[in-house]
């Protein structure tokens, strides 16, 4: 492990200004954005869709890393350059999704763990051989009727630490990303209780397998109503409960914070963002890895079309300047009007 190597690329991951950007989407995720769009999910179409994202003029100002697809990751640009050394280029770290999915745990109906650690320490390896320098594993955490239930948490945790320890160990930097989820009508108060003894679980673990809190970024979910909720909180009310939550349950030592999306639409995901830097400074820098919200308006204009990518280019690029200025607080609805219009 070089201790040296992972706490730099972890600042450098959440850089002043800058985010990550998730095309990290599975083949079963991929088909279905494509299917929104009536593009069929072919390996030619997806490496020209990412090449599309990844060769967005500028984006390399509020973009810091971007994680990939084990497909993508192995993929090049029409010119031949591997995705990892063209992003290495512009001085954005490439990083891989790394587990194999969310499936039911056993004895706990209703509650998944996620698969993916066999194995795992020889595909870090080549993975990092293939230029990745940083790695993503996502925990799923359910919110229903006696959910979540205390193993559901803690066999999250153990694997999220697990692969944590091994992503240090070949001097990669794990994202840990444990997601209470949107789903249901539930109040923000009960994805506060949810997400506080997730995310205290999950620091409990990191510590007994003695990762390093300075080579490591948290993905966490915001506290959020659920979005069946009838009266969902505001975006002042998220920033509170969500900053309330990690001051109770992340250390200081963690350099950085990079919220998901998780079902927030494009402009909720970025205000909320901004809110939560509008209050600082705070102990960690408070960052964004977002997938759907960057990508969805550039998806849209693309629709499989060479023709669009220009387009495409510009509304992704407006999204991830959206982004860079909700990392000071310095994002305002104003500038939305400055966007591209679909």
């Amino acid at each position: 492990m070089s201790t040296k190597e992972i706490e730099t690329n972890a600042i450098k991951m959440v850089a002043a200004g800058k985010g990550i950007l998730a095309a990290d989407e599975s083949d079963g995720t991929i088909k279905k954005r494509f299917d929104s769009i009536n593009v069929p999910s072919t390996e030619e179409n997806r490496r020209s869709y990412r090449e599309m994202l990844f060769t967005t003029k500028g984006v390399e100002d509020f973009i810091s890393g971007v994680i990939l697809f084990d497909e993508t990751l192995r993929q090049s640009a029409q010119d031949g350059t591997p995705f990892p050394t063209l992003l290495a280029g512009l001085g954005i770290l490439p990083g891989i999704k790394v587990d194999k999915g969310a499936k039911p745990l056993a004895g706990a109906p209703g509650e998944t763990v996620t698969e993916g650690l066999d194995g795992l320490r020889d595909r870090l390896k080549e993975y990092y051989g293939l230029g990745a320098r940083f790695t993503k594993w996502r925990g799923v955490i359910n919110i229903g009727e006696g959910l979540p239930t205390s193993y559901a948490i803690e066999a999250n945790a153990h694997a999220l630490a697990r692969f944590a320890a091994l992503s240090q160990e070949a001097s990669l930097v794990p994202i840990v990303e444990p997601e209470v989820l949107m789903d249901g009508g539930h109040s923000i108060e009960t994805c506060h209780e949810a997400s506080e003894a997730t995310f205290k679980c999950v620091f409990d673990e990191l510590s007994k397998q003695r990762v390093l809190l300075e080579g490591m970024i948290l993905k966490p979910n915001m506290v959020l109503s659920g979005k069946d909720c009838p009266s969902r909180a505001g975006v002042e009310e998220v920033a509170e409960q969500t900053l309330r939550c990690l001051r109770s349950a992340v250390p200081e030592g963690v350099p950085g914070i990079a919220f998901l999306s998780g079902g927030q639409t494009d402009e909720e995901a970025t205000a909320h963002l901004n809110a939560l830097n509008a209050t600082g400074p705070h102990p960690w820098e408070l960052s964004f890895s977002y997938g759907r919200a960057l990508q969805a308006p550039a998806l849209k204009a693309w629709v499989g079309e060479a023709s669009n990518v220009p387009l495409a280019q510009k509304v992704l690029y407006h999204r991830a300047k959206c982004n860079g200025s909700a990392r000071s607080g310095s994002y305002s609805t104003a500038m939305e009007k400055e966007g591209v219009a679909v």
